[in-house]
């Protein structure tokens, strides 16, 4: 009987992937797609997609040196019976630039001593293809990899040898420059004579086949003159699901491990459960309709782990692993050139959970805050996904609430600093809320803390501002699942705290949250008008039926929250039939 595969979390070594019978999901169908795009290739896509683990597996399928194992590595698999005419046709050069260091000391030396030592193995595993003298000829250069990379492919040319580049994380070394050393650092390496220039100019004039994957078009750009010769592949719709998981793979997945006997819960429900937070990207416009949407890989397979050791989903349906990457987003857009025009912008999506844009290919790392390459840069970072069709432009949205949240702390910490919070007396407030019904004092603290943040809130539009705030904080609960303009019969509330009855199954009471907001010009008629207005919208909202679903059998509290500049007007609950 055939033991049965672990899961491959942490795994992005094809080779490991299958000599330890771990569980792989088919992506070598794109491999002739590929081959047909062209010969130098680029995709963006956000962390935890599965690039490195993809890249691997494209590594060991083109190697020559690797033709022996392709049967072992590649049984079973779909390129195994529809293998290509390249297959172990190249000696690879593999990058990983996330592994050259930024930290300390010089960076040229640094960049360099890295891909020398890559270099260095390169001669060693090719060395019976050369003279003999190769490998020394290549160590002879000491750590000047761009003198020994010339070197390699000279010979390689002479021998009539072709050679495939592939690069992870292309963009990580100069992200990372970008983020610790600044601006001005960042564009001496990239621009003129800079050393990451010059080594990009070397890549354009030697190699047969060039793959480059990163999640950021900014390098590119700035390289644009050194490497001109990538076709960017990111949008193209063939190639939309080729990283993350469709629905189909994580069913497939789960059944796996269910037929098993290794897994005792309703697959139905786990989908149910993972789609809201892990699910619901979409990288080519053309896709939106045709193509499932694509589940963050990492993600699916953290939640599937759990559930394999525990028998039950963790109660923490974020992967703290994802947190570093947050930070070097968070780093990315708190430079100092980000101002309040970006800070609109960030509230403005978590407002609104959406926004239009023209999506740029690439841009100049002094152009990031300029408005559409600023959200196409949040796009890249997978903190925004294609959801709909703008005319001539692309509608963007939140793509999950594991997305979402990571929005809200970054509010939290801006508007901390100007009216802190105690979170310990929010939670026990929550818990008011979701055991009893007593929504009063939580809503007090958020309203009390508005009054104090305008300082944060300069040419923000009120009521967006205003849903903001309250949605960053409402989001600190566990009990509930905070969605902002939900559809509901023929309109869209600002809030509904859906309950989240998997972690939380004693939470007795949902709420739906009208906010309004009036200029602190307004008038008192002028108030009781906008009032009158809320209490029919949130009527219509509450007689839904959807809403009798969404509430799976709590009590509903429709409630409406009106701000007069920043004084509180009314807070009340308006009983429905």
């Amino acid at each position: 009987m055939e033991e049965v595969k672990m899961l491959p979390y942490g795994i992005a070594d094809f080779v490991d992937l299958r000599g330890k019978n771990r569980y792989c999901v088919d992506k070598t169908m794109f491999l002739p797609r590929l081959e047909a795009a062209g010969d130098f290739l680029f995709l963006i896509r956000p962390r935890r997609f599965g690039k490195s683990i993809f890249l691997s597996m494209l590594k060991e399928y083109y190697d020559i040196s690797r033709q022996d194992r392709f049967d072992e590595l590649f049984k079973g698999l779909w390129i195994a019976e529809h293998p290509t005419k390249l297959k172990g046709k190249y000696q690879v050069i593999y990058f990983d630039f996330s592994q050259a260091d930024t930290g300390s000391g010089d960076l040229a030396e640094n960049f360099h001593s890295y891909c020398s030592i890559k270099l260095k193995a390169f001669a060693q595993q090719y060395a019976e293809y050369y003279n003999e003298d190769f490998c020394e000829e290549v160590n002879a250069f000491g750590t000047n990899s761009s003198a020994q990379l010339i070197y390699i492919c000279t010979q390689a040319k002479m021998k009539g040898h072709q050679l495939y580049l592939i690069i992870d994380e292309y963009d990580n070394f100069t992200n990372n420059v970008l983020n610790e050393r600044g601006q001005e650092v960042y564009h001496a390496l990239t621009h003129a004579t800079g050393f990451y220039r010059e080594v990009f100019k070397i890549y354009k004039a030697y190699f047969n086949r060039i793959l480059m994957m990163g999640i950021s078009p900014v390098t590119l750009d700035d390289l644009t003159s050194g490497f001109n010769i990538a076709l960017n592949i990111s949008t193209e719709p063939i190639f939309n699901m080729m990283l993350g998981f469709s629905e189909t793979d994580v069913r497939t997945m789960l059944q796996y491990y269910k037929d098993a006997g290794l897994l005792k819960a309703d697959i139905e429900a786990m989908i149910a459960e993972m789609k809201p937070w892990y699910d619901n990207y979409c990288f080519a416009e053309e896709c939106l309709k045709t193509d499932p949407k694509m589940f963050n890989c990492d993600m699916v397979v953290y939640y599937v782990r759990h559930y394999l050791q525990y028998g039950t989903s963790p109660k923490q349906m974020l992967d703290v692993n994802t947190r570093t990457d947050y930070t070097k987003m968070k780093r990315l857009v708190e430079l100092d050139g980000m101002g309040d025009e970006q800070r609109s912008i960030i509230r403005e999506i978590v407002a609104k959970g959406k926004i239009e844009t023209f999506l740029n290919l690439s841009f100049p790392a002094e152009r990031i805050y300029d408005r559409d390459n600023f959200v196409s840069l949040l796009y890249y970072y997978g903190m925004l996904t294609m959801t709909g069709d703008a005319g001539i432009a692309i509608e963007l949205g939140i793509p999950n609430n594991n997305v979402r949240k990571q929005y809200y702390e970054y509010l939290l910490t801006e508007y901390q600093q100007v009216a802190k919070l105690d979170f310990m007396t929010m939670i026990r407030a929550f818990q008011g809320m979701a055991m009893r019904g007593d929504w009063h004092p939580t809503l007090q603290l958020i309203t009390d803390a508005y009054t104090k943040t305008s300082s944060v809130r300069t040419g923000i539009e009120g009521e967006r501002n205003l849903q903001g705030f309250f949605t960053a904080y409402l989001s600190i609960n566990a009990f509930y699942l905070t969605a902002p303009e939900v559809e509901l019969n023929h309109g869209y509330c600002d809030l509904f705290l859906m309950p989240d009855h998997v972690r939380y199954p004693q939470t007795a009471h949902s709420y739906i949250i009208e906010l309004k907001y009036l200029s602190a010009k307004a008038t008192d008629a002028q108030a009781e008008t906008q009032w009158q207005e809320a209490v029919e919208q949130i009527h219509r909202y509450a007689n839904g039926e959807r809403v009798q679903q969404m509430c799976n059998g709590t009590q509903l509290h429709p409630l409406i929250v009106q701000m007069r500049g920043d004084e509180l007007l009314r807070m009340e609950e308006i009983f429905c039939d």
